[in-house]
């Protein structure tokens, strides 16, 4: 079964029976809010995730991810909730700093 845990949301979990659903539509049907700034279209990197384990269960980098990962607007181990899809297992995330709400109480 597909769970997703947010460290820095108090270790969040989010389980699911769907597979092979993006990270973000998981999140939000959850009731979790997640920046997305460009109406999940893989154009910005406002829904990043910085992963911690479980990158094994994702699919494997979209083009828009390619593109960012080339030009530095991702780092090794982050991924675009909006891009990557959880085909099954497990996956351990974080909320990047910039990528916070001010009205979410987050954990460090």
């Amino acid at each position: 079964m597909p769970q997703i845990v947010i460290e820095n949301l108090f270790n969040l979990r989010i389980n699911s029976t769907h597979v092979n659903r993006k990270v973000i539509e998981l999140i939000h049907e959850n009731g979790t809010d997640w920046m997305h700034a460009c109406g999940k279209k893989g154009r910005c990197t406002t829904c990043k995730i910085i992963l911690r384990s479980g990158a094994e269960n994702l699919s494997p980098p979209s083009k828009p991810e390619l593109d960012f990962l080339a030009s530095g607007r991702l780092k090794a181990g982050e991924r675009l909730a909006c891009q990557a899809e959880l085909h099954t297992g497990e996956i351990i995330v974080r909320v990047g700093q910039y990528n916070k709400f001010p009205h979410v109480k987050y954990s460090e």
